[in-house]
């Protein structure tokens, strides 16, 4: 029974149906109707009238409608981003044209959001009379994002630096602003910085002047984006060992590609940068990582409308990331050039990988002050219990605790775009390490975050068309699209093999450094002395490490990452608590970030978790079975 008919039910009692208005309805006495009603001559008629003007009668439900949480200007919102800028990028033509961009990303840009969103790509295999044309139809918001990348710089500011060391750190910082509303763009516009940095650092010539020059123009008209085709069925992280596509060289020099690409993000990128193995004259290959090079390949159609050399096979039907096309392409004689020297393709790609990998750290630190900023939008709009959840110190704590965890991530993050500003300035610093640390410990968190900011909406964080769960299922991704979270610990270890320890030593000076103006700030004592604590704890663990085979550190790789990425975070609150413009909540965020256990490593060393003589039960819990009487 509806409310509407209860209502009636309770107030009525039945008889024949008339129509009323056009519409039948019961011919009604209001037994139930007040002493005072029936007294002044007001007919049945008259009462049913009035009773449909009641609550909840008719088609009406009811008068309160809960106010939606509203995105307001995400720079101007952003006291940490602001705060951090004002430290050291001070310049007013920054903060004017982030600020700008900041109100169109909440008047605009977001609705376009919302519609590549709701109306994703498809796959057109064959046009009306049969012929097979493999055209990916994206919204036009999609095409609408391209543009306003170019117009915006947000790959060409890289490469323009018109701040010198510091205009990475402005270029992430409006790709920041940018990321949740972006529809995904931001992931085609991750892999064509990359793209422009690996060109860049081979040297740019024939045939790819142009591409660069497109890549990093801010014409819309004359922009490409590229994608990254690496993955393929056998692969995963494993591009050594699972790359089968093959090259064959061409008489003009070029060459032809063949294989089956099974991921390729933005499959309607203008470009593409991939790895195969040349062939020789006798068809042969080089096997494992030596024989694989690095090519340069425009996605390009003949007169007829057809794809050159590429077959799409099918689009990826994916949790998150909808709005972006992710498909399987069949590569068929695709045109090519050779980048890398023979045999250096991984290497070449490396600079790519490390450009994406900060992109996609961006983007979890982006998804997590939206989700903090919402919430706490909402938090003055939504009452429960008698006052606003603004007023319940439980849930203020809750949002408290992820500003802390989203404080952290963007510190962490920015401070590795410093690092590529100064090394990209020719001020390299001795404190750069492997962003396979950020990147892992930021996508990681914010699944976490993403999922109990969802909560602050209760029912409403579950329901698709207000846009939430969206956040949810793209951060999804962050901790496994860059190499998954043990995949990204290995390339740490990977780092500090390469580097003979000396990175290790470079993070211990810096990280000290960083503490040592704190010492005489009272108010973060407590923090600087966990701080510390920590890092005795890590420098204990990596003598004791030293002295152990391979399988040790592998065992202890994901929480030694961790502790490199939750130290190294703390010590970057703390400094910025320490700042003269510094806020008392920087002073609160660095205490907070500093009351958990900093160092993990340390802790599971402590209990013989990595010692491979004694291994924990690990494959024996997995695999359990019961045992026999």
């Amino acid at each position: 029974m509806s409310a509407c008919s209860a209502l009636l039910n309770s107030r009525v009692s039945g008889g024949c149906c008339r129509l009323w208005r056009g519409v039948p309805r019961p011919v009604v006495h209001f037994r139930s109707a007040s002493v005072a009603e029936r007294g002044a001559g007001r007919s049945d008629e008259e009462l049913w009238e009035a009773a449909s003007y009641l609550p909840f009668s008719g088609a009406k439900i009811g008068s309160f409608f809960q106010e939606r949480p509203a995105l307001k200007n995400p720079f101007l919102e952003d006291a940490l981003l602001r705060g951090y800028l004002r430290r050291h990028l001070p310049q007013e033509a920054a903060f004017s044209d982030l600020c700008a961009f900041g109100e169109r990303v909440s008047k605009e840009v977001d609705v376009w959001g919302r519609e590549c969103e709701v109306t994703p790509p498809h796959l057109v295999h064959f046009d009306p009379w049969g012929r097979r044309v493999d055209h990916i139809v994206t919204s036009p918001a999609w095409k609408r994002m391209k543009d306003l990348s170019a117009q915006e710089g947000l790959v060409a500011i890289g490469y323009e630096r018109p701040f010198g060391e510091w205009s990475r750190v402005y270029q992430m910082s409006k790709l920041y602003i940018y990321s949740p509303s972006s529809g995904l763009y931001t992931c085609p516009l991750a892999m064509t910085d990359g793209a422009a940095k690996v060109i860049q650092s081979i040297g740019v010539s024939w045939p790819v002047d142009e591409a660069y020059s497109r890549l990093t123009t801010r014409q819309p008209e004359r922009f490409w984006t590229s994608g990254q085709w690496m993955t393929e069925r056998q692969g995963g992280s494993d591009v050594g060992q699972g790359t089968e596509t093959v090259a064959v060289p061409q008489a003009d020099g070029s060459y032809k590609l063949h294989g089956f690409k099974w991921f390729t993000s933005a499959t309607d990128a203008d470009m593409t940068l991939t790895l195969a193995r040349i062939q020789d004259r006798t068809g042969a290959t080089t096997p494992g990582s030596r024989g694989l090079s690095l090519f340069y390949a425009e996605v390009s159609r003949d007169e007829d409308g057809l794809l050159k050399g590429i077959e799409v096979q099918r689009l990826k039907d994916k949790l998150g990331t909808r709005q972006m096309p992710t498909a399987e392409l069949l590569l068929d004689g695709l045109p090519a050039h050779r980048l890398s020297e023979v045999g250096r393709g991984v290497a070449s790609i490396a600079n790519m990988l490390t450009i994406t990998r900060i992109h996609n750290s961006i983007s979890a630190a982006a998804a997590m002050r939206r989700v903090v900023q919402l919430a706490g939008d909402y938090a003055t709009r939504r009452t429960a219990f008698g006052k606003l959840l603004k007023d319940h110190p439980l849930h203020m704590q809750t949002l408290a605790r992820m500003e802390v965890e989203t404080r952290g991530a963007f510190l962490l993050v920015m401070d590795v775009c410093r690092l590529l500003g100064r090394e990209e300035s020719g001020r390299g610093d001795p404190a750069r390490y492997e962003p396979a640390t950020p990147a892992h410990s930021c996508g990681q968190t914010a699944v976490a975050v993403v999922s109990e900011g969802l909560e602050s909406f209760g029912g409403q964080g579950y329901i698709e068309d207000t846009g939430l769960p969206g956040l949810l299922r793209d951060a999804q991704v962050l901790s496994i699209w860059e190499g998954t979270t043990n995949v990204l610990s290995l390339d740490v270890l990977r780092c500090v093999a390469r580097s003979s320890g000396l990175v290790l030593h470079a993070y211990f000076t810096h990280t000290k450094s960083l503490l040592a103006g704190a010492s005489s700030v009272s108010p973060l004592a407590p923090a600087v002395k966990a701080l510390d604590r920590a890092l005795s704890e890590l420098e204990d663990f990596v003598q004791v490490a030293a002295s152990r085979g391979p399988a040790y550190l592998e065992l202890a790789a994901r929480d030694l990452a961790y502790s490199l990425a939750r130290i190294y975070a703390g010590a970057l609150l703390i400094d910025h608590a320490c700042w003269k413009g510094a806020s008392p909540s920087d002073t609160y965020a660095a205490l907070r970030w500093c009351e958990r256990d900093l160092c993990p490593v340390a802790s599971k060393q402590a209990r013989g978790c990595y010692d491979p003589n004694t291994p924990p039960l690990d494959a024996a819990l997995v695999y359990d079975r019961p045992t026999q009487d």
